[in-house]
């Protein structure tokens, strides 16, 4: 019902006025007891529901989660309505009754625009942009509002067009027959020409298809970077989550950071990386990624396949959890329904370490009652547990190292460099007489006299990736002696 100030005769007061002339006003819709739209989460997986641990969000939490997007758009919210929908309605999804109902807490509220918490298929956006009188979007179009403003580098702003074109080509609905081209032939043979439609839809594959081009460099300029990486001895490990765990801010706190770390949903958008000393002065490169979010279709989840590339390529990965979050648990399933599709069963066992965050919002009694008692726990605001997480990283990484030695010519400095780009904790030990080096290679193996020239043993610990570079070199100066202690 319409307040007592739009009665015939009566002006609004300033408070509703200046509500109506905020465009970034705005209502919120639940509609309760719908599946998931897309059945996916943001990173191509389908959702893997445990039976014995079924998804535990409530309708009330997925509208809190919705709330903070819009938060993060920057709108202001006007109402909330959920709404049972037991039988979706093909033209509109929402019974005429409900309808009636977003239409009149629209007017009550001043609100400029209707933001659905679900996928709406193009014809129910437009019936419904149609019987309300505003604009209304979906909760796809939001993620890509908010990832359009989010986007800083030339690669996010690309990856986030080709989502948004992707979106849109659907939504192509203006088929303006006043815009037709003339028509062509002679008599009765001359239909219309092309309309608006088509020619708008025709642009938009034009963009798609020169915007797929322009990403297919950035993978292969991110390829380029990733091969330079492998040839410098640091493993990468790569922070994931959900959005809002606080990864950006954890990575902020290990590293010299220098990103947007702010309590909203998707305060980041692009990769960030950076050198992490541990505390056995091994280094690693730290990497801060996008973060995931549940009820995403395949929009976003295509045009980020070059940064999801991060993932797939780690030495470790760092799932970040935010254990304050009533529902982390499944927002646990949904990080990990992503990873087990991108790298597979054996990779999440071996490579994923979770770490649990924000600690220090839980009281004596939650952190005592965690489900997962051996979980590694943190809080990046305070740093209470980063030590031991480091202590960790370091243990991971090194747990596939293996420690080598190395007997090569001392005039051969481009070999001896080559050994400090691929190993770490290299030490090396000179002027060795041709009995240690007879002890070294007892196969007589060693073309090297160490009465003749000098030699050189290093020793120091490799990667998996690092042992083949190490036998790569040897089939190029077959007068190094390898072995593995």
């Amino acid at each position: 019902m319409r307040p007592a100030s739009d009665a015939p005769g009566s002006a609004p007061n300033d408070t509703e006025a200046a509500g109506k002339a905020d465009p970034s006003r705005a209502i919120l819709v639940q509609p309760d007891g719908l599946p998931l739209s897309s059945g996916r989460a943001f990173g191509g997986g389908p959702v893997a529901q445990n039976p014995s641990e079924p998804d535990s969000r409530s309708s009330e939490e997925r509208l809190e989660e919705a709330q903070s997007l819009c938060h993060a758009l920057g709108l202001t919210l006007g109402a909330s309505l959920t709404f049972r929908v037991t039988k979706p309605k093909a033209a509109t999804l929402f019974g005429g009754g409900h309808v009636e109902t977003i239409k009149e807490a629209a007017d009550e509220s001043g609100a400029q625009l209707v933001v659905v918490n679900a996928g709406l298929t193009p014809l129910q956006q437009r019936n419904l942009e149609r019987a309300i009188g505003l604009k209304v979007m979906d909760r796809v179009g939001l993620i890509i509002e908010i990832f359009g403003q989010r986007a800083q580098t030339s690669e996010g702003k690309l990856q986030v067009e080709l989502a948004a074109q992707t979106y849109q080509r659907s939504r192509l609905v203006r088929a303006w027959s006043g815009l037709d081209r003339q028509r062509g032939g002679r008599g009765m043979r001359g239909g219309p020409g092309e309309m608006q439609l088509e020619l708008d839809r025709r642009r938009i594959d034009d963009r798609i298809i020169r915007l797929k081009k322009e990403l297919a460099k950035v993978r292969q300029t991110r390829a380029l970077h990733r091969k330079a990486r492998e040839r410098a001895p640091y493993p990468v490990v790569v922070l994931v989550g959900y959005t809002n765990a606080g990864k950006s801010t954890l990575f902020n706190a290990l590293t010299t950071g220098g990103v947007m770390a702010k309590d909203m949903l998707f305060a980041t958008l692009d990769p960030t990386h950076r050198r992490l000393e541990l505390p056995g002065g091994s280094i690693c490169m730290l990497v801060d990624s996008v973060g995931f979010v549940a009820d995403l279709p395949t929009e976003l989840i295509e045009a980020f396949k070059a940064t999801l590339e991060e993932v797939e390529n780690a030495d470790l990965i760092l799932h970040l959890r935010d254990l304050s979050h009533p529902n982390t648990g499944a927002q646990r399933r949904d990080v990990l329904s992503i990873l087990l599709e991108l790298i597979g069963e054996q990779a999440c066992q071996d490579r994923v370490l979770e770490v649990g965050n924000k600690v220090d919002r839980l009281d004596a009694l939650q952190r005592t009652s965690l489900p997962d008692a051996g979980l590694l726990t943190v809080s990046a605001i305070n740093g209470q547990g980063l030590g031991a997480l480091l202590d960790e990283i370091q243990a991971r990484i090194q747990r596939k190292d293996k420690r080598f030695q190395l007997v090569m010519r001392a005039s051969d400095g481009a070999a001896r460099a080559r050994v400090y780009q691929i190993a770490h904790n290299v030490s090396e030990r000179g002027n060795l007489d041709a009995e240690t080096l007879a002890s070294l290679a007892p196969d007589g193996a060693l073309e090297i006299d160490a009465n003749k020239e000098a030699v050189l043993l290093l020793t120091g610990q490799v990667d998996a990736k690092g042992q083949g570079q190490l036998e790569q070199l040897l089939d190029h100066r077959p007068g190094i002696r390898l072995s593995y202690l």
